[in-house]
């Protein structure tokens, strides 16, 4: 797996699992001279960590930064800063059984179809435990920002489903526990949350994100565009489905007389481009909307009721369920009789398990010998005749087996 390090000037690489014995992050390019004690973490690891409210995971994590290297006598020397939070709540117990179902919108289905391997640590790289050294990163980011070029950041949660705050007031998103900038509706969204909960539903959110004091000049056109960095950076949180830089979308329904943000000696008219023209700053804040999915993993179960409306499912919405083919049989096969079979799905795991030990490509179907023009790895011994009979089921042992359950001897298969 690679693409764990993200950044140019200051780059950061993660690691760890969820519900490992603890997660991390190495922060490379920060320049020396800046103050950094552990204290200063405390903050905004606060601000994110769950189990302070109802609404929230009830997991707590001490969330404790032990900085490694790149920190002498309270400053920072220039060499890469190697931080970590070892976990104290992981509640493994409460993931067992992670490992033998899929989670409905979650990647472990995609991770083990990439990677072959099952982990039932929260799943790794796809948890949201991982976003914990992001903002430990971030505080060093911010830091260098603000002393070097008096850039400040903030944010809020600007929409949950479909409830939208009334008014826009900064100073009430720190005074209520979902970062809500309208202090009069925080009683509402409580009250609209715990009948969520209590259904055992869930909903998605917006945050918006604002960078003030950014300079005109940063980023570069076409490939290098801060409005393209800023998006990948957004997209790259697991649970994030959309970015909006400026009017985003609503840019689709914007006539060019109202889109247009008019300059004069006096300033910007308005902001509808978010602060970034050609892919470079412009010296207005950089205003950024990020769209959160919904919690999928749900105590309201799915039934078969459920899943039959879905079933066909099109453009213009849920259609029946597709008819069952007729069972095909066999020449010559009793009826009622029932074939020894093997699920398709577990079949092909099997093949790519083993392209994976012989190869490391499950594209490649070498058998676990290799070949002149594709090596690969050396497969571990007694694994590839293994791998070959269940490859090859319904073959003659399968077929032995499958006589002596009928009273059957070998001659008569």
């Amino acid at each position: 797996m690679s693409d764990n390090s993200f950044g140019r000037l200051l780059r950061v690489t993660t690691f760890g699992e969820s519900h490992g014995p603890a997660i991390g992050c190495v922060v490379d390019g920060c320049p020396p001279g800046i103050a950094l004690a552990p204290e200063d973490f405390r903050h905004d690891l606060a601000r994110r960590a769950t189990g302070k409210t109802r609404h929230t995971s009830q997991r707590h994590e001490a969330d404790e930064v032990e900085i490694l290297s790149g920190v002498f006598e309270g400053l920072t020397t220039g060499t890469p800063i190697a931080l970590l939070v070892r976990n104290t709540d992981a509640r493994s117990k409460d993931y067992a059984k992670i490992a033998d179902q899929f989670r409905p919108g979650h990647a472990d289905y995609t991770y083990l179809h990439k990677y072959g391997i099952r982990d039932p640590r929260g799943g790794g790289r796809s948890s949201a435990r991982e976003t914990t050294m992001r903002v430990a990163a971030g505080v060093i980011a911010r830091k260098w920002l603000a002393e070097r070029f008096g850039v400040q950041v903030r944010a809020c949660v600007s929409q949950v489903a479909g409830l939208l705050p009334g008014h826009f007031d900064w100073d009430a998103v720190e005074s209520n526990p979902f970062f809500w900038p309208d202090a009069g509706q925080v009683a509402d969204l409580e009250a609209f949350m715990d009948a969520l909960r209590k259904s055992g539903d869930s909903a998605g959110a917006r945050v918006h994100v604002q960078a003030l004091g950014v300079p005109p000049g940063w980023g570069e056109p076409v490939y290098g565009k801060l409005d393209a960095e800023i998006a990948a950076a957004m997209m790259s949180i697991n649970a994030v489905k959309g970015v909006e830089i400026g009017a985003g979308f609503d840019a689709v329904t914007q006539k060019g007389s109202e889109h247009r943000d008019l300059m004069s000696p006096g300033g910007f008219a308005s902001n509808h481009a978010g602060g970034i023209l050609g892919g470079i700053s412009s010296g207005q804040p950089i205003e950024v909307s990020v769209a959160y999915k919904p919690t999928s993993t749900l105590r309201r179960p799915a039934g078969p009721a459920h899943l039959r409306s879905h079933a066909g499912a099109g453009p213009d919405g849920p259609g029946p369920a597709p008819p069952r083919p007729e069972r095909r049989r066999r020449p010559g096969h009793a009826e009622g009789a029932r074939r020894l079979t093997f699920p398709r799905f577990l079949l092909r795991m099997i093949h790519e398990r083993q392209d994976l030990q012989c190869c490391g490509s499950w594209r490649h179907r070498c058998g676990g010998r290799g070949d002149a023009g594709h090596p690969g790895r050396a497969p571990v011994p007694g694994r590839q005749t293994a791998f070959a009979r269940q490859r090859a089921f319904g073959g003659r042992e399968d077929r032995l087996r499958l006589a002596e359950t009928r009273g059957r001897g070998p001659g008569q298969l």
